[in-house]
């Protein structure tokens, strides 16, 4: 079968054209490249294709049977073409991310309004999960990015760096924010993250290492009510310094001066290191290194 391809494109353009010559002008063969061709088909399958006379070629009967399978055949093909030639120039197609809550609200979101507005006829498709869920779907093949908070490591995933984030504790603005000590915020009525968020996992991690267990009074999951929790004086939050900047800088929680500071960590986005990204995660991975230039 595979040997006979191009002698069935020559066949369907022989019979469209009903005509050796011209479908040696159609495909820049010479006509005898043609004949030979046809009659090597119609060797191999043991029938004739073609009647042929002094005026021209008509199909026989057998060969309008396989010209109607062959035309099929040839038009799936070219609709896959103009599919693929789509796909690539981003005018159809799919975005699949993995991102947590927080990650969309807080950083995704902009870059995701940008690339819709680029490329509209693009679906983009969410998953919501943990870190460690975002990325088994990312080795299951049920998103090509994955946007998680690092540290995090997976043999099967290249984990590029794409922003750089602080955490911070927060107070509400009447509260008078005086320096302390990582043993002081130990003692102060805590609103954090519940355990399995990667952020709550982080500053348990760093807190225990210094010899100090952290017991929050309150633990949400959702990132926000951090934020209005704090505001409202009702304990001191962790939360992320540049996802907190509106509510910083509108005087609605204020910074705990903490000494030493807590290290920078980053948000990284993953994907498979033996897989090849569509041209749609190609170009939302572009927007978002361009974003962290």
């Amino acid at each position: 079968m595979r040997n006979r391809l191009d002698s069935y494109k020559i066949f369907y353009e022989a019979a469209r054209c009903s005509s050796f010559s011209m479908a040696a002008q159609a495909l820049f063969i010479s006509q005898s490249a043609i004949s030979q061709a046809v009659r090597g088909l119609e060797d191999g399958l043991g029938t004739q294709l073609f009647v042929r006379s002094r005026r021209g070629i008509r199909l026989t009967r057998e060969g309008e049977l396989l010209y109607q399978k062959v035309e099929a055949a040839m038009n799936a093909l070219e609709q896959g073409e103009t599919m693929l030639a789509r796909l690539q120039q981003l005018s159809e197609g799919s975005l699949h991310i993995a991102a947590g809550d927080t990650i969309t609200s807080q950083y995704l979101l902009p870059y995701i309004e940008q690339f819709h507005a680029a490329y509209p006829d693009i679906r983009i498709e969410m998953a919501n999960s943990y870190s460690e869920d975002m990325l088994k779907h990312v080795r299951d093949g049920k998103a090509e990015l994955a946007f998680v908070n690092l540290p995090a490591s997976d043999p099967e995933l290249i984990i590029e760096p794409c922003l750089s984030i602080h955490d911070i504790f927060v107070c509400g603005p009447d509260q008078l924010a005086a320096p302390c000590s990582w043993e002081d915020i130990s003692r102060m009525p805590l609103i954090l993250l519940e355990k399995n968020s990667t952020s709550r996992r982080y500053i348990d991690t760093l807190f225990a290492e210094k010899g100090i267990e952290l017991a929050p009074e309150i633990e949400f999951a959702a990132y926000d009510l951090l934020i209005r929790f704090a505001s409202i004086h009702l304990g001191v939050s962790c939360v992320i310094e540049e996802f907190s900047r509106e509510a910083l800088d509108a005087g609605l929680i204020q910074k705990l001066p903490l000494t030493p500071e807590i290290p920078a960590r980053s948000i990284g986005c993953a994907y498979l290191k033996q897989g090849v990204l569509s041209s749609a995660a190609s170009a939302f991975l572009a927007m978002i290194r361009k974003g962290s230039d």
